[in-house]
């Protein structure tokens, strides 16, 4: 009788380790709810030592996307990964990755995911919403009345955006609804400036496709939905601001340090534009001392653009879903790294 021998491998649950929390409880319910991968919490109190005896045994991290939300320790670049030799997926809670470097990632063979689109709606309302806030200046006239107001009326003049021009810069998920909205409502004519949308693709998003100089030169309002990373840091600046149009509006949703905050002030106080409105900061939230905080005719918010039930139920139900479906084998929804797949794949074979 031939005896046949033969080498089993392991098969192991994977695991996913989260941060704190989810955007929303629907996520943990999904992720709960299931028993073909293991769920692990770590808290942002608890010790390094602690949260590290439990990451390195996670193959995929879920960690916050805001870098002021996130220990520096637990943010995740090469000195993370190298003490987690074996995570083959790392997800961040919303469209923006601030607390990656994704080039470290890249370079480990770890795949990086986000939630692109969970929230497009929410911040693109949000974008509007300010938009139609400087036009008709409706916060420097809230703060007229809370000082005590005795002026005529005309000095509080504002415009209409109907048939304005709408400056996009980057016309993903969320600045093509914000081209939609202007477009559909407003009848704006949108200028749109994205180096890495397929040309044919401006026209099905309301847009026209423009160089960046063109846009800022012929904009009533210019807003902003890229990334943070090393190609965008800083591109909003002096010279940016001083080329668009006079009068103009700045508006931002995408996220702190794009755009420079000392170079805003500046153009603001020299009159050349007439007002911004800014969701996203260097430091998250800004002091109360602000310099921005102190002109009239900027609008705030902390970073609450993408911040509705219903864009974290959406995000929240992403984030589980992709992780859930990666570890069945499906090809990542929303990925960040999309050139190493193929070597996650690999690396994925031989740990799980």
């Amino acid at each position: 009788m031939i005896f046949l021998n033969y080498v089993m491998k392991e098969v192991r649950m994977p695991t996913i380790v989260f941060l704190d929390t989810l955007p929303a409880q629907n996520g943990l319910d999904i992720l709960y709810s299931q028993s073909k991968v293991e769920i692990k919490k770590i808290s942002s109190t608890d010790s390094e030592e602690k949260n590290f005896s439990i990451l390195k045994k996670a193959d995929a991290y879920q960690v916050g996307a805001a870098r002021d939300e996130v220990p520096k320790y637990l943010q995740v670049d090469k000195d993370f990964l190298k003490k987690v030799p074996n995570l083959l997926i790392v997800s961040s809670s919303g469209a923006g990755y601030d607390t990656v470097d994704v080039g470290a990632c890249s370079e480990a063979g770890v795949l990086v995911v986000n939630q692109t689109g969970g929230n497009a709606e929410g911040v693109a309302e949000h974008a509007v919403a300010m938009i139609l806030n400087l036009f008709k200046r409706i916060g420097e006239a809230d703060h007229a009345l809370r000082r005590g107001w005795n002026e005529s009326r005309v000095n509080l003049m504002g415009k209409d955006l109907l048939n304005k021009t709408v400056g996009i810069i980057g016309l993903g998920n969320t600045g093509g609804r914000v081209a939609e909205i202007c477009k559909l409502a407003f009848n704006c004519e949108i200028l749109a400036y994205d180096p890495y949308l397929a040309d044919e693709l401006f026209e099905k998003k309301y847009a026209k496709k423009s160089s960046l100089d063109n846009l800022l030169e012929l904009s009533d309002v210019v807003t902003v939905h890229v990334p943070l990373n090393n190609e965008t840091r800083n591109m909003i600046n002096m010279d940016f601001f001083r080329k668009m149009k006079r009068g103009g509006y700045f508006v931002t949703t995408a996220r702190g340090s794009i755009h420079n905050e000392k170079d805003l002030y500046e153009i603001l106080i020299s009159g050349h534009l007439a007002g911004a409105g800014l969701d996203v900061w260097d430091y998250e939230p800004p002091p109360a001392k602000h310099k921005l905080l102190e002109l009239e005719n900027v609008i705030a918010s902390p970073h609450t653009a993408g911040v509705t039930r219903d864009s974290r139920n959406k995000m929240s139900e992403f984030v589980a879903t992709q992780l859930l479906d990666l570890f069945d084998g499906k090809e990542p929804a929303r990925p960040v790294n999309p050139e190493i797949i193929n070597i996650y794949k690999e690396k994925f074979k031989k740990i799980i």
